[in-house]
């Protein structure tokens, strides 16, 4: 399952169908709050006035959950000081600027630039006292607080409707009852590759469905480039396979995409196994070949969206869909391939990476045309492998040695995103 699947609602949002439990509130939400929500002072008046509005109810819902009101309470007094010292910050900066630029004969440029450096140092002080803090409440998420960030986040591939917005800076992904990929996140907030994963906050259950919250990699981008890139040279695990028994529906899905690809015997049986069909499958993009494909990506001034890309799999195609993604940004190039070298070093130092196989990942590539990053996601099918066994993630698969070609397909996109660059 990708972090990043395809259908946006009409209001830009991805949902469910079903209410989102309390977020928590990352560290970045101090600042998009305080950026985004309230942008003047008649906002700050609103929110006060509102605030008021509702004092009874929230001494009503303190009879019947004194914890639950006590904390709201305290986050609705932090919102409200910081939102009112930012907005005279504001004021009290533009005054001092407009008596600079008016005044220059007593040079006071110098004593309101130092008192400008001791304001911010106080206010960063405030705000970081203020995330702190925050970290600890647990509240929903508005649509109001929501409303700007919405329209910067995307789906690209994958099951649709299985992520939605959280607080600012999270997001809430839906999992099966497998806690598989909860596991995995957990122990790489630990390992070596901590940082080239989206953060993991906490696995909850709620309402009868199970959910990650994780970091929201496009939280700090806007109209960003985006690319999901399926790692490895299979994607299915070894017990899918097993089964000998062969299939006519598995037949039949082969033939209508190439009726010459089953054997003589598979065509007068009119049946094929479930390994011959999954290693057709893959056959049919560049995961074979190069180890990695392309599930779709979004780039382009009116950032088209591009996802039928599952048959590309000779070397130029995939370079020409890179460069496309790329958009002769030769910035971003190379600091997408920093970034994949210093993953691929990271990889084969982990202790977790060591002794897992790493099926159905995928790389999640991020970049506005000056800054860039790519991130791992998606450990649903990440599991030990056998006990006594190594792999090296580079060895040709075949049944019963675990090897996923995850590296082997690092290399080569690497290897072809510097080749991007000899054009």
């Amino acid at each position: 399952m990708s972090m990043m699947s395809i259908e946006m609602n009409t209001s830009g949002m991805a949902t469910i169908g079903t209410q989102f439990p309390p977020v928590t509130y990352s560290s970045s939400f101090v600042t998009f709050i305080i950026n985004e929500h309230f942008a003047n002072e008649s906002d700050i008046v609103a929110e006060e006035e509102e605030s008021a509005k509702n004092e009874n109810i929230n001494i009503n819902n303190s009879k019947k959950s004194p914890q639950i009101s006590n904390a709201r309470s305290r986050w609705q007094a932090l919102a409200r000081s910081a939102f009112v010292r930012n907005h005279h910050n504001k004021t009290s900066q533009t005054s001092a600027n407009n008596t600079v630029n008016t005044d220059a004969k007593n040079h006071t440029n110098g004593v309101v630039g130092g008192n400008h450096l001791k304001e911010n140092h106080t206010n960063s002080v405030v705000l970081e006292l203020f995330a702190l803090n925050s970290l600890e409440l647990s509240a929903p998420a508005s649509d109001i607080i929501l409303k700007s960030r919405s329209q910067n986040w995307v789906q690209l591939s994958g099951h649709e409707d299985s992520f939605a917005l959280a607080g600012p800076g999270t997001i809430w992904k839906k999992r099966s009852s497998d806690d598989t990929e909860v596991r995995a996140y957990e122990a790489l907030m630990n390992d070596s590759m901590c940082e080239m994963v989206p953060k993991f906050f906490r696995d909850v259950f709620y309402n009868g469905d199970y959910f990650i919250e994780l970091e929201d990699l496009l939280f700090e981008y806007k109209d960003a480039a985006i690319m999901d890139i399926k790692m490895g040279t299979r994607t299915f695990l070894e017990d899918e396979v097993t089964n000998t028994k062969a299939r006519q529906d598995l037949y039949d899905k082969m033939i209508k995409i190439d009726a010459t690809a089953p054997t003589e015997l598979e065509h007068q049986q009119r049946a094929v196994t479930k390994l011959t069909y999954m290693k057709f499958r893959e056959a049919l993009s560049s995961s074979s070949n190069l180890g990695f494909r392309i599930e779709g990506f979004k780039a382009g001034e009116d950032l088209q969206l591009c996802k039928d890309l599952k048959l590309v799999k000779h070397r130029e195609e995939v370079k020409a869909t890179l460069e496309a993604f790329l958009m002769h940004k030769n910035q971003v190039r190379l600091k997408l391939i920093d970034r994949l070298k210093q993953l691929a070093l990271r990889f084969e130092c982990s202790e977790f990476f060591n002794s897992h196989e790493v099926i159905g990942s995928s790389l999640l590539i991020i970049h506005n045309g000056k800054s860039a990053g790519v991130w791992m996601i998606d450990f649903a099918k990440t599991i030990p492998v056998p006990e006594g066994l190594t792999i090296d993630h580079k060895s040709q698969w075949h049944l019963g040695n675990h090897e996923d070609g995850y590296l082997f397909g690092l290399n080569h996109l690497i290897d072809i995103l510097e080749e991007c660059g000899d054009d």
